[in-house]
């Protein structure tokens, strides 16, 4: 691949990035100031958050709760967050004895109560087992929060809250994703600082 060809193409993923952005900023404030006010009071309220999603959501929802639990920048005492994207014995023995489809769905069945919040992500907002999890988290009672990529997905129509990147790409939804959830977490810490 020649140089000037990688610097173009270098360019034209910055500009669609910027592009999203752009996008993304015309009601950030007002979806995340939503987001922001559901977490608070499910913390303050001793309610837990759980986060879920696959491949690369899949991460983003470890490091929401590692940004949580742990600390996003100030020293202060964890706040309730479970990833239920890492335990591996479970994750194996569901999907082997349940199938993927019910990889979340018998995670959100044992803990998941009323007053937590499930933090669900799914940039198509349609994967299956995503979907079924929600549907159950909302049958007992918490808060459905997602993340998606699609407009008028199963997952935005359940969501009590959602904030939805319009992308072709994947890649530039996660970008946004990412950014978001950066933001969360940092005006969610300042509330138990």
């Amino acid at each position: 691949m020649m140089a000037n060809d990688i610097e173009k193409q270098v360019n034209t993923i910055i500009e669609a990035h910027k592009e999203v952005v752009a996008e993304f900023k015309v009601d950030a404030a007002n979806t995340i100031r939503g987001i922001v006010e559901v977490i608070t009071k499910c913390l303050q309220n001793g309610g837990c958050i759980y986060t879920c999603g696959n491949g690369g959501s899949a991460a983003d929802a470890q490091h929401i709760a590692a940004e949580l639990v742990g600390r996003f920048e100030q020293d202060r005492k964890g706040l309730a967050a479970v990833a239920l994207t890492t335990d591996s014995s479970i994750l194996t023995s569901v999907s082997n004895d349940y199938g993927y489809n019910h990889l979340f769905y018998k995670q959100v069945e044992a803990l998941v109560k009323k007053g937590d919040i499930l933090w669900a992500i799914s940039t198509s907002g349609s994967s299956e087992n995503i979907v079924s999890a929600a549907k159950l988290a909302k049958e007992k009672g918490a808060t459905l929060l997602a993340f998606t990529g699609k407009k008028n997905s199963q997952l935005e129509a359940m969501a009590d809250v959602c904030l939805c990147t319009v992308s072709d790409s994947t890649a530039r939804s996660q970008e946004i994703h990412q950014l978001a959830y950066h933001i969360i977490c940092c005006l969610v810490e300042q509330n138990f600082c």
